[in-house]
């Protein structure tokens, strides 16, 4: 089941931004205040984590920054671990290829989960055919858009793509209100914030 309780709980619990909260608002600005202080009471001693705890903490990290199921997370490492190669890669590779995710990483949502509101909503279109589902594998050469001009003035979409700072990632092309994959996403950006060895040595057990 998909994590549906408090965002900013989540965040504090494993001490980092998971992206859940759209940046700039109050919410937003309040979990970054309360960033290092984990949720429940203070006073409660904390054990000492395991190895086994590590693992299952960088595994929830992954769940919870896309926004996936356990079923979906076990799913799409069992497809990375029946490719030759490496795993770790496979599994970033599933999880970027999301629409939902692509649709964030174009800057057309502020979040992944607001960018799975707008695919299950049927404002979003792949090569010109509308997609309603958010775990749909983007590949190489798809055009993702916005269904039509009315889906674009949305108000808080309209904003967003006004916004020129957003970074688009490599394997990405943006055109105004139009992006494309142009190439595989490396495993490098999930790298940078989850340890993908411990995520496989968790369900390698």
């Amino acid at each position: 089941m998909r994590y549906t309780g408090p965002k900013n709980r989540i965040a504090r619990r494993e001490a980092m931004d998971l992206g859940l909260k759209t940046p700039g608002t109050k919410s937003h600005a309040s979990l970054l205040r309360r960033l290092n202080v984990l949720p429940g009471q203070q006073s409660i001693r904390r054990r000492k984590i395991s190895e086994h705890g590590k693992q299952l903490r960088e595994k929830q990290k992954l769940r919870y920054i896309f926004g996936v199921t356990e079923s979906q997370m076990k799913n799409y490492f069992k497809k990375a671990k029946s490719k030759l190669g490496n795993t770790g890669l496979y599994l970033s590779q599933y999880l970027e290829q999301r629409l939902d995710n692509v649709v964030y990483k174009l800057g057309f949502a502020p979040t992944r989960a607001s960018a799975r509101q707008l695919v299950s909503h049927g404002h979003i279109k792949v090569n010109e055919h509308i997609v309603t589902v958010s775990s749909y594998q983007v590949k190489t050469s798809n055009v993702i858009a916005f269904t039509n001009s009315r889906s674009e003035k949305i108000p808080y979409i309209e904003n967003l793509l006004s916004k020129k700072e957003i970074i688009i990632p490599d394997w990405l092309e943006k055109k105004g209100t139009v992006g494309k994959m142009i190439s595989t996403p490396s495993a490098e950006n999930i790298e940078k914030q989850i340890n993908l060895r411990s995520v496989i040595e968790f369900y390698s057990r």
